[in-house]
């Protein structure tokens, strides 16, 4: 799926459901736990550097399992056609 770059960039600036400043982990196997703000907006999680207003980057939540792996994290596994998956870890930071 396809989306235009200044499209997502406005819709990351709406009001947000959800946001919070977690630790963001990537897919790779030993991957560094960075800080990030993320935010919901619609079905969309936008994830932010720290001192960025524009977004890093974001998930489309649609297709995908939520699952807890800590008590205060979880990680989000999307699923594509023939069965290849990715997932992201995070945690809250307290």
């Amino acid at each position: 799926m396809r989306y235009n770059e200044k499209e997502l960039q406005a819709l990351s600036r709406q009001p947000a459901e959800l946001a919070a400043e977690l630790g963001m982990r990537g897919p790779k196997k030993g991957s560094v736990v960075k800080r990030r703000l993320v935010k919901l907006v619609v079905n969309f999680l936008f994830y932010f550097r720290t001192d960025e207003a524009e977004p890093v980057g974001a998930l489309l939540l649609e297709h995908c399992k939520v699952a807890q792996e800590e008590p205060s994290g979880f990680s989000i596994t999307t699923s594509s056609c023939g069965g290849a998956s990715s997932s992201t870890g995070m945690r809250s930071r307290r």
